[in-house]
């Protein structure tokens, strides 16, 4: 992605709509399909600014996080994270059956990533037997905005095919969905206007100030959580999924 996107990142993490609203359908997916009884050993692969590794996702066990830019590597120590390599999803420097958990927000995606299934069958290799997966995407390549410039993306997704892209890697699909429902319309309604109404510079979503209706999206994206982890939703901005290592 740009590199001052990192920093837009950093400054509104703790705070915007939509990954807090994120960050509560993830625990949700964990505590449903990963059912941890005992401190995981987690990997969060791309793991950006830091801001899931340091809140959420430590509350599951020990998260190392990997990412293969110098500014995620900046943020996240800001953060106080402590257990950190830079390197590329492609090629993790950790031994096979390192992990009980990989993780992996909205980096699949990215041009960086030449290979999304080279990367899938990497995080296979660091997982335990029977180890999982939790992977979010954008969805729907018909949803590329002005935003997705900045953030370099080289594919969006739907359902259909991430589940394909686990089971090639050698993943058991246990759990797919949409996430982002409610507000889809909204976010059709963006794009078109993009599209009629073109700025000469690409803009990020995350400098949009959605001032007095951040805790109402926020709300409104947390409340999906339930469905999501137990029925999953038919069509979104997102896709989610939870895969299980064969062993």
């Amino acid at each position: 992605m740009e590199p001052d996107e990192y920093e837009l990142m950093y400054r509104v993490e703790d705070r915007h709509w939509w990954y807090q609203g994120m960050a509560s359908i993830t625990r949700l997916l964990i505590e449903r399909w990963v059912q941890p009884d005992a401190p995981l050993k987690i990997l969060d692969a791309g793991c950006g600014t830091g801001a899931a590794m340091t809140t959420y996702l430590a509350e599951y066990g020990e998260v190392t996080g990997v990412d293969l830019y110098p500014q995620a590597m900046e943020y996240s120590r800001r953060r106080k994270a402590r257990l950190l390599a830079r390197a590329s999803v492609l090629d993790l420097p950790f031994v096979p059956a390192s992990f009980d958990l990989v993780t992996s927000f909205d980096v699949l995606y990215e041009r960086g990533v030449r290979s999304d299934a080279t990367a899938l069958r990497e995080f296979a290799r660091v997982l335990a037997p029977l180890g999982r997966v939790l992977l979010r995407l954008p969805a729907y390549d018909w949803l590329r905005g002005r935003h997705d410039e900045r953030v370099h993306t080289r594919r969006r997704y739907t359902a259909k095919q991430l589940r394909t892209l686990l089971e090639q890697a050698g993943f058991d699909v246990e759990h797919v969905s949409y996430a982002n429902t409610l507000l889809f319309p909204l976010a059709v309604l963006k794009r078109l206007g993009e599209s009629l109404f073109p700025l000469k510079e690409n803009a990020s979503d995350l400098t949009l100030d959605t001032g007095m209706f951040n805790t109402l999206f926020r709300t409104i994206l947390s409340s999906e959580a339930p469905l999501i982890a137990k029925f999953g939703l038919p069509f979104g901005l997102s896709v989610v999924a939870v895969g299980r290592k064969r062993s």
